[in-house]
């Protein structure tokens, strides 16, 4: 999180806005993608969920994120979910 937490241990994980950097494998040189509020606590521009980046780095690793699945509770599931898609605008 972009603050301290009430405790004082230090700061939290932050689920609505994260930075994560990307080389090679297709990605694109020197870009930046998306941007957070002021606070840096929310993704305000272009904002990507867990699913899209997850199927955006499976697609660099040239795994189809539709076809890798796992077997639990009785059920064929993928990292993905449903919701995830590749994230065309980061890439080459």
């Amino acid at each position: 999180m972009p603050f301290l937490q009430g405790n004082g241990t230090g700061r939290d994980h932050n689920p609505d806005a994260f930075t994560c950097f990307l080389a090679g494998a297709g990605v694109k040189k020197g870009f930046s993608y998306g941007e957070s509020d002021e606070f840096g606590s929310i993704a305000i521009v272009n904002p990507v969920s867990v699913y899209d980046f997850n199927a955006t780095l499976l697609h660099l690793l040239r795994l189809d994120h539709e076809r890798l699945t796992y077997y639990h509770n009785a059920l064929e599931r993928r990292l993905t979910n449903i919701h995830g898609s590749v994230v065309k605008d980061v890439l080459l």
